[in-house]
């Protein structure tokens, strides 16, 4: 009898093997994604956010779902990663939304806007404010789901070649200059520039154009700006918290089995954090070389802060009165805004103003 059982039980338990292993392969298919990157590969903060998807999700599946990250031109250049991403050229990309506010203004309330967002406020409009549905539903008319990915926390206001001391300066002046900020200087006089970032330093050296921003100390000295321009501005007030995003395609992400779906979603949320908390690591060494190097550090004065704020709210109420589209995101995020500002002034902006500002000198 006990001989007949353990045949019994052994020959159900060889059976249940031979229809798991099959089952557990399904479910466990090889993958192999592309994707392509906006940012060059010298910038190991920004481009490496794409890095960091792709290891972890690999690392989570034990190497069956394989994403390669191509910097920008490899593949396509760096400003056209949506357009590859919506028609299938790569199944996923790497990218900062506000570069395709020409197709749409929308799009950049996916990343930054004028005088919006911190990274908390982003962060917490995108995950818990209802930002990201709303972006989701946007996305979607472009065959595309967007994840937030990264960070880069306040950036900086760019390098000029000279001193930008009123808004009378400010007209003619040639400035790259990323996302729907371009259209709010305008206004001033400003003549924008959009470049990839691989193509800034020679253009601004060639004095193609007067002035540049991209992100923060540490990635501006990388690509070199002190060298050809003096005047280091802040802050990028069209920048207050811009968040990177991975791009994906609807039809290849419906592909994907549940399980894969999840921890790619995982990954690029783990990517936001670790992008913004590396940055603010790195920044306040790299400008502190920046300065012993010669940089001039400079504020935008009042003046100009104003005239900037008040040119963006005349583009919000342009576009919102043209862009159905923009006027439903608009509307969601200013008020989102309006709240923050009633909490943030009561705990945050008193505690940073004190330890930036009030603690007495020794």
């Amino acid at each position: 009898m006990q001989r007949r059982k353990f045949l019994t039980t052994a020959a159900v338990g060889a059976a249940a093997s031979t229809i798991a292993a099959p089952a557990i392969a399904q479910t466990m298919p090889e993958v192999k994604w592309r994707l392509a990157s906006s940012f060059p590969k010298s910038l190991d903060t920004i481009y490496g956010g794409g890095e960091f998807v792709a290891k972890r999700v690999s690392e989570a599946t034990d190497g069956k779902f394989q994403i390669r990250v191509f910097a920008g031109g490899e593949i396509v250049p760096g400003l056209q990663v949506l357009d590859a991403v919506q028609n299938g050229t790569v199944e996923c990309g790497h990218t900062v939304s506000y570069y395709y506010v020409g197709k749409d203004a929308t799009f950049g309330f996916d990343a930054s806007m004028p005088f919006g967002t911190n990274c908390r406020q982003q962060n917490s409009w995108l995950y818990h404010g209802g930002g990201l549905q709303l972006m989701r539903e946007f996305f979607k008319t472009y065959n595309v789901m967007n994840f937030p990915a990264g960070n880069t926390g306040t950036q900086m206001g760019g390098w000029f070649r000279k001193e930008i001391k009123t808004v009378e300066d400010l007209k003619g002046l040639k400035f790259r200059i990323g996302g729907y900020a371009g259209k709010v200087l305008t206004k001033l006089g400003v003549v924008p520039q959009q470049l990839a970032g691989g193509d800034v330093y020679p253009a601004l050296e060639k004095g193609t154009i007067d002035a540049a921003e991209w992100v923060g100390p540490y990635d501006d000295e990388k690509l070199g700006f002190n060298k050809v321009a003096p005047y280091y501005y802040y802050p990028g007030w069209w920048e207050g918290g811009p968040n990177v995003s991975v791009l994906v395609n609807l039809n290849e992400w419906a592909k994907l089995p549940k399980h894969y779906q999840t921890v790619f979603e995982m990954a690029c949320a783990e990517a936001n954090m670790d992008m913004v908390t590396k940055y603010d690591v790195l920044n306040p060494p790299a400008l502190k070389r920046l300065i012993g190097s010669g940089t001039q550090l400079r504020p935008f004065s009042k003046d100009i802060m104003v005239a900037c704020y008040k040119a963006a709210q005349e583009t919000y109420a342009e576009e919102s009165a043209k862009n159905p589209a923009f006027k439903k995101v608009f509307d969601h995020w200013s008020a989102f805004i309006g709240d923050q500002h009633s909490w943030f002034r009561v705990a945050e902006a008193g505690f940073d103003s004190f330890m930036l500002h009030g603690i007495p000198k020794k």
